[in-house]
């Protein structure tokens, strides 16, 4: 790789902005305990590192993800962020995974990339996320925001392996990721966390013995149906050719009354003022409490934890001053609020539940007198559920004797929200569900539909998508492992099967992501004009040969309509806006789905995806196991494929050139130096921050259009944080003032301005500024025409000249130019290095000011562990995956 700038030797670096530069008006820290005007969404967004106070809470943006975090994320709260709510020490947020239909818009939210490393000092996360079906909105139930309570770090983590399940009824969660992510009544738990608190109240009063709960036979499946033999596809109506509307994105807030006020702000207004809080809170208090708000805080004064932003210290004050001397550390309704906003916390950087001893030393931290008391009642209440998950035998132990059998399996205890407990044990459920699909076939019985397949195979066009075909011929949950290059195997799966009639369809994760699979799908076999449903039978197994290479150039430009219909979003999947659409039952009207990109799938969003599949349905989780996983909650591949519950295909197929070289050697903890002829790599050492943002700036608008023929508007910057003197906010305002300076007449933001639009926790678009009206900020997203309303522009819009790696993943550029400004080292992972190296397309930049650093996590630091359940439950409930 060349260590040459690409622009030569370059003028001096501007002096760095002064880190300690003024906050606006109105956004100045208060008194420790004072809510002040800290808890406003205004705080500076180009606020520098540590220019803050303890009281003043930092942002958390809508467009970044748990836990990817640097030292840079440090900076202040932004006002685009949607819930400013990280403490000081902690970065912006990515939110969940996409949501579809019925989930709710305000899913968990956290600091960029993944977990914080292991003893670290702070907290399980970061953020905000607005309360969930079965939450409620008892602080306990639905405390959020960020705040300096320590909590423990994921290092305390651990698989888990074996027997999970929960300490109380339930156990079969299916439909539960409906209750427990979509919208619902504030202050009402769903009928599924009633039965689980229920349960657990029994346990504990002795009425009946948690192993009871453990050993109850699940509900007998109905048997494995056949694979369907013959075709099924549905003809869809053509799409219209007029011009698309612009989309208005839904908002999940309440409707506005006169003045554009959230009916009951009068009231909570009252109520902030007594308690010396800030009446600017009105409105989200009143959002996030629904219209009995003011009710709600003068019972329970840290039901303030609920609303973004809001610290435990400032809760605290609040009481104080309504509660006057009754205002205690050891009350019942502080520490209920502080346990769901601690596990909340812990949401956002990842984890789906805490062990309980983590947990407990959380609580003391935060000055509960009795952490131990404090969870019990919370578990009485149901603000928590309890689980057991049964430990992974030590190596070399000793196989338990004949005798031992009845003694006590150790078990490792683990407490959750509800919301995340139904969504894990749901998914848990319908991919039980798939793996089940197929019955083995008896002895001297051919597998129906064997001699379709094994043609398909045949006529694959690689080694590896000929096993991904016949593997999936015969089971109905694979996964599939590959880099980039291996995204044209479930794309040869997806063709090969609606060339046998079946209706198949290929999911991405952006949109970007669709294209690319849209234009991989057109060059493969079988979806020419003619390979449709029509085509069934007779493109069966006499028409695997030759539907082979012979029928390459007739999929050509031809293909472009079916190939389209074929490649969908996960998003625009769940949502009904892309694919087959639902049956009469509700499922999704598809024979095959593989979803691409499947490390980015949350935990509630694989939930929501395989309840909608129907019975009978494959499912193929393709993706590249070394990128970052998802924004949100769980860790839904990795899991999967530690569980091996069901068979694995690991592509062969490398990635090409010297930028799939150097990412390949990421992948297995190697960073060496890689030979690029045509400086596809390119490597630019800086000295601090302010010399990284000068030579980001050079890069982008000369260097790399003079030498490597990619413009600006097809050159991706990406960086560790949104904070800091070289994160998000600091290139971005750099970059426009050298691409498209203006005053900023529209939010900010003028014609012309690249921007990351965020329709959705976990999703983030890439857009062009359009124009602005009273209807609100009009963007160009990839051809579609959006309207973002003037309300909502803050927390869904910012700057997109310059991401986060979490934000670009599932993307690729022409070019990339990585970001590793010394100030950024704490957050580095194998996992975030790969991820952003392999961005670009046809050229990689990287601006190396992170020394020793980077070498030291490609090769230490693999990622940032989660603590999730969804592996214990699929080895307990299904059987382990034939090898060989």
């Amino acid at each position: 790789m060349s260590t040459d700038r690409l622009a030569g030797d370059a003028a001096p670096a501007p002096e760095e902005a002064d880190p300690s530069s003024p906050e606006p008006a109105g956004t100045g820290a208060g008194a420790p305990g004072d809510l002040g005007a800290p808890a406003t969404a205004g705080t500076d967004p180009d606020q520098a590192p540590g220019d803050r106070s303890e009281a003043a809470p930092a942002g958390a943006d809508p467009d970044q993800a748990p836990g990817d975090r640097s030292e840079g994320d440090a900076a202040g709260a932004d006002r685009n962020d949607a819930g400013a709510a990280a403490a000081a020490g902690q970065g912006g947020a990515d939110e969940s995974g996409a949501p579809g239909a019925g989930a709710n818009s305000h899913g968990a939210r956290g600091t960029d990339g993944e977990q914080p490393p292991a003893g670290e000092a702070d907290g399980p996360g970061t953020g905000e996320q607005a309360p969930s079906a079965g939450q409620g909105t008892s602080g306990a139930g639905s405390g959020q925001g960020s705040g300096n309570a320590e909590a423990p770090g994921p290092g305390e983590a651990s698989d888990g392996v074996g027997a999970g399940a929960p300490t109380s009824a339930g156990q079969d969660a299916s439909g539960g990721a409906a209750e427990g992510s979509g919208g619902g009544d504030k202050g009402r738990r769903s009928a599924a966390a009633e039965a689980l608190a229920a349960a657990v109240r029994a346990v504990e009063s002795g009425e009946r013995s948690a192993a009871s709960f453990f050993n109850d036979a699940p509900a007998a499946r109905p048997a494995a149906p056949a694979a369907p033999a013959a075709p099924r596809e549905r003809a869809r109506a053509a799409a219209p050719t007029s011009a698309p509307a612009p989309v208005r994105p839904s908002s999940a807030r309440p409707a506005r009354g006169p003045g554009a006020e959230i009916p009951g702000s009068g009231d909570v207004r009252e109520v902030l003022a007594a308690g010396g809080a800030p009446e600017t809170l009105a409105g989200k208090v009143a959002e996030t409490l629904g219209e009995h708000a003011a009710e709600a805080l003068r019972e329970d004064p840290w039901q303030l934890l609920a609303v973004p932003g809001v610290r435990p210290d400032q809760a605290d004050g609040f009481a104080r001053s309504l509660l006057g001397p009754a205002c205690e550390p050891g009350d019942e309704r502080r520490a209920l609020a502080l346990t769901g906003w601690l596990l909340e916390r812990a949401a956002l950087e990842g984890h789906t539940a805490l062990e309980s001893s983590a947990l407990c030393d959380a609580l003391a931290k935060a000055s509960v007198p009795d952490p131990d008391e404090a969870l019990r009642t919370a578990i009485a209440e149901g603000v928590v559920l309890v689980f057991q998950d049964a430990l992974d035998t030590p190596a070399g132990a000793r196989p338990r004797a004949a005798e031992d059998e009845d003694a006590e399996q150790p078990v490792r205890v683990l407490l959750g929200l509800d919301r995340y407990a139904l969504a894990e044990e749901s998914l848990a459920d319908g991919l039980a569900r798939l793996a089940s699909t197929f019955a083995p076939a008896q002895d001297g019985e051919a597998p129906v539909g064997d001699a379709e397949w094994e043609g398909a195979a045949a006529a694959a066009p690689s080694a590896s998508a000929a096993e991904l075909i016949r593997t999936v011929a015969a089971h109905g949950l694979v996964t599939h492992s590959g880099g980039e290059a291996a995204r044209a195997e479930p794309a040869a799966l997806v063709a090969a099967a609606r060339a046998m009639g079946l209706r198949a369809y290929a999911a991405a994760h952006t949109e970007d992501g669709r294209r690319r699979l849209a234009a991989t799908l057109s060059e493969a076999p079988g979806t020419g004009p003619d390979a449709g449903p029509e085509a069934g039978p007779e493109a069966g197994p006499d028409a695997g040969p030759e539907a082979g290479p012979d029928a390459g150039p007739e999929a050509g430009p031809d293909a472009g309509p079916e190939a389209a219909s074929a490649a969908v979003t996960v998003a625009g999947l769940l949502a009904d806006a892309d694919g087959p659409g639902r049956d009469e039952e509700g499922a999704l009207a598809l024979d095959l789905l593989a979803v691409l990109d499947a490390p980015q799938l949350d935990v509630e969003t694989a939930a929501m995806l395989v309840e909608s599949l129907p019975d009978g349905a494959r499912l193929v989780l393709s993706g590249d196991p070394g990128v970052l996983w998802s924004a949100g909650p769980g860790r839904v591949f990795a899991d999967l494929v530690a569980a091996r519950r069901c068979p694995q295909v690991v592509s062969r197929t490398p990635d090409p050139g010297p930028i799939g070289e150097l990412v390949s050697g990421i992948g297995i903890g190697e960073l060496s130096q890689v030979e690029a002829p045509g400086k596809e790599v390119v490597i630019v050492p800086v000295r601090d921050a302010g010399e990284a943002v000068h030579r980001t700036v050079q890069l982008v608008a000369d260097s790399v259009p003079r030498a490597i023929g990619v413009p600006p508007e097809q050159t991706q910057v990406i960086t560790p944080g949104h904070g800091g003197a070289a994160g998000t906010r600091a290139l971005n305002a750099a970059l426009k003032d050298r691409l498209n300076p203006g005053p900023g007449r529209f939010g900010g933001f003028d014609p012309g301005d690249r921007v990351a639009y965020t329709p959705a926790p976990g999703r983030t678009v890439p857009g062009t500024v359009v124009s602005a009206d009273a209807e609100g900020l009009r963007l160009d997203c990839a051809g579609t025409p959006v309207v973002v309303p003037r309300e909502e522009v803050g927390e869904l819009v910012r700057h997109g000249w310059a991401l986060t790696a979490h934000q670009a993943a599932g993307a690729r550029w022409p070019a990339a130019v990585v970001v590793l400004p010394g100030d950024a080292t704490a957050g580095l992972t194998r996992a975030w290095v790969y991820t952003a190296f392999g961005r670009g397309e046809r050229h990689l930049s990287v601006v190396h000011g992170a020394d020793a650093a980077l070498p030291r996590a490609v090769a230490e630091i693999p990622f940032k562990d989660r603590t999730t359940r969804l592996r214990a439950l699929l080895q307990a409930q299904v059987p382990p995956a034939p090898t060989g």
